[in-house]
């Protein structure tokens, strides 16, 4: 099993891309997974010690470390931050006076006496490039940035352009640091959004308390969470009441109470009151390390546009070298009067333009900044490529029970047939049931007065869209709805009520009628208006209860259209319906449910929307995105992320080719200097990464 690990120094998106095909190809590690967005490394841990000299080979000032703080991993990077920053103000110092000292000696005997100050100038902030330049070229490696740094400034020096060069590697050197402070800024606010992880637990043994990592804790073990602190594993309050903020991972603004026997989850912090937990779940398999896990994983499933770009991007620059070539060459030999130094310049400056690293940074930043803001808002995105999906919905499919109402049926009423009593109607009912874990079957069980003892039944057979079949005292029950009775051939009249109905029959004969009632959720009607705002152009209900409920829900929340009596196969069958009578339409159909009840409907849309997944494994494992409470409303808040950072990405992608494009055109006609060739690499990139940070910023509606 792979193992992530933290990958310090790393802020070149290119070098990521080298590093993890590098680490696939040449070390055989076909699993070694890089996440730039998080500056993180998914590989197995027996081979370690072979990714790390293979990464080393390729940029020695990353390293890969356990994750965590680590006090003198972050010293050691504040060091070398320090050290780059001082030789930036160095090379700045000696610029300035070689500058000066080149113009009073200008044409004088003393001339030469500029390359005595300019080349140290140049060799205090250049030297880390011209290294790695001649390291990659030994390797082969003649399309990365360091490679076109160098060729590009010994290249002015090589046509008298010394100051120029020299002032080049500055800016250079400088937009990388700013870029580096950027790009881990940017890392840092996604993870502060996820930063749910528990530090501590507070192990009680014998009296004591005793703070331990959440990792050592056993199942069974007993833990004290105080006022204020988080829960750090799944468990069961057995003392104590408090209320919880779960904001964390739900997005939900208001506490919920806890008291004895409930059920709590890490990362749900604890207001007021000191709870004793007994742990459920060892960490690994807690809440919250699948959440974070879910989130931090997503940037490996890439969006289309980051696919396009990561290839487009292998093409690019050997496209632009080789312009830069022929920029130098065939001008002078066709043009009169035109010289190989004016047109050699000309080409360096494409070659300073020609890395992609503005596409390749920012891009993954975008699509990781939108899940992870997501993620704060309790909606739990598995990857770019959904989040992508989300921005193109033609049509949005709903389940009814738990979805759209609130999944917590009451019997309402018993209306038992001539020679039986509500009471018997209800109480074989309840014998039926007892084995179903089924919400309506719950509801039949809890309002029947005695006890239940499942020892007293036998031949249990629960038929999935019909209902369930069992013996009880020799005597064959069935409970299920009208399709159980059709399928069974038993006589009996038509229903029109408006709640769903468990009709119950004994010995082949119905003896009566169970209404259930439940009820919709106060915010459904709110998401079917937001989601025609935002210019969904269909919304659809699929349930298996009787046409009358779903014609009062329907008709109550205002869907375009609903189906009834459907099994689950006729769920799927209408998927495929409802993506045939889309056309030519290139909109997406996003399937909704409450959890593994509609895993094939939820599988076969283009999105599948797993609701109340708080602490449901199935519903985690189902769906393409999962949110974290019973709220359909994040639905709308989910399209509303994508929409925001797909917007931001094309404006990155338009910026950077643009630009890029923009700054070749004029150096080739010889109006651009390499300072603006490098803005258009370095400030470009800066300016992109800090577009891209919008993201985490923007406030969505919650």
């Amino acid at each position: 099993m792979d193992t992530k690990y933290q990958l310090t120094g790393l802020d070149c998106a290119n070098c990521a891309a080298d590093m993890e095909k590098a680490l696939r190809e040449d070390g055989g590690l076909r699993s070694a997974q890089i996440n730039f967005a998080s500056g993180t490394i998914a590989l197995n841990p027996a081979k370690l010690a072979e990714a790390r000299s293979i990464i080393k080979s390729i940029n020695p000032a990353v390293s890969i470390k356990s994750r965590g703080y680590d006090e003198p991993e972050e010293a050691q990077s504040r060091a070398i931050a320090r050290r780059r920053l001082a030789a930036i103000f160095f090379s700045t110092f000696l610029l300035i006076f070689g500058s000066v000292f080149n113009r009073l000696l200008h044409e004088t005997p003393f001339s030469m006496a500029e390359y005595f100050v300019l080349i140290p100038a140049y060799l205090a902030v250049g030297w880390s490039v011209l290294y790695s330049a001649v390291r990659n070229t030994l390797k082969g490696k003649f399309f990365e940035e360091n490679f076109l740094m160098t060729v590009a400034t010994i290249g002015a020096i090589a046509v008298h352009e010394l100051p120029e060069a020299v002032g080049v590697m500055l800016f250079y050197s400088v937009g990388e640091y700013v870029q580096s402070l950027a790009v881990n800024k940017s890392r840092r606010s996604i993870r502060s959004l996820m930063d749910i992880r528990p530090e501590y637990a507070n192990l009680k043994i014998n009296g004591e308390i005793t703070p331990v990592s959440p990792e050592k804790i056993q199942v069974g073990d007993i833990i004290l969470v105080k006022p204020g602190e988080k829960v750090p594993l799944d468990g069961l309050v057995v003392e104590g009441t408090s209320f919880l903020d779960t904001s964390a991972l739900t997005g939900e603004s208001l506490p919920r109470e806890a008291n004895t026997g409930d059920k709590v989850l890490a990362g749900m912090i604890s207001t007021s009151g000191l709870l004793t937990v007994e742990v459920a779940k060892e960490y690994e398999d807690s809440s919250i390390a699948k959440i974070l896990e879910l989130v931090e994983s997503a940037a490996h499933r890439k969006a289309p546009t980051e696919q396009f770009i990561t290839k487009f991007s292998r093409f690019y620059t050997p496209l632009v070298v080789l312009g830069a070539v022929a920029l130098a060459v065939l001008p002078p030999l066709v043009i009169p009067q035109a010289t190989f130094s004016q047109w050699i310049y000309r080409s360096l400056i494409l070659l300073v333009i020609s890395c992609p690293c503005a596409l390749l940074i920012s891009i993954p930043l975008g699509f990781f900044g939108g899940i992870g803001s997501a993620s704060r808002r309790g909606i739990l995105i598995k990857g770019s490529n959904y989040l992508e999906a989300l921005t193109h919905v033609h049509t949005v499919v709903f389940d009814k029970t738990g979805t759209l109402t609130e999944g917590v049926f009451r019997v309402s009423s018993v209306i038992p047939e001539p020679g039986y009593k509500p009471a018997e109607v209800l109480e074989l009912a309840a014998y039926a049931e007892v084995h179903s874990n089924h919400p309506i079957a719950s509801s039949i069980v809890e309002a029947y007065d005695g006890d239940v003892s499942d020892s007293e039944t036998d031949g249990y057979e629960e038929i999935s869209g019909y209902g369930i079949k069992t013996v009880h005292n020799g005597v064959e029950i069935l409970a299920g709805n009208d399709r159980l009775l059709h399928r069974e051939n038993i006589s009996h009249k038509n229903c029109t009520s408006d709640s769903t109905v468990v009709y119950v029959a004994v010995g082949g004969k119905l003896i009566g009628e169970i209404m259930i009632s439940d009820a919709i959720k106060r915010d459904s009607s709110e998401t079917i208006r937001e989601l025609r705002e935002i210019g969904v152009k269909r919304t659809v209900m699929l349930t298996g209860d009787e046409q009358s409920v779903a014609d009062r829900v329907s008709a109550e929340i205002g869907i375009d259209e609903h189906y009834a009596n459907l099994l689950p196969e006729d769920k799927v069958k209408k998927i495929d319906a409802l993506a045939k009578s889309r056309g030519s339409s290139k909109g997406r159909i996003i399937a909704v449910g409450d959890g593994i009840n509609d895993a094939p409907v939820i599988a076969r849309a283009d999105v599948g929307i797993a609701m109340g997944g708080l602490g449901s494994d199935a519903a985690i494992e189902a769906a393409d995105v999962v949110i974290m409470n019973d709220e359909p409303h994040k639905i709308a808040v989910s399209i509303g992320i994508a929409r925001y950072t797909r917007k931001i990405v094309m404006q990155n992608i338009a910026l950077a080719l643009g630009a890029k494009a923009f700054f070749i055109i004029l150096g080739a006609i010889g109006i651009a200097t390499m300072w603006e060739a490098v803005f258009a690499d370095v400030g470009v990139t800066l300016v992109a990464v800090l577009n891209a940070s919008r993201i985490l910023r923007r406030e969505f509606l919650s």
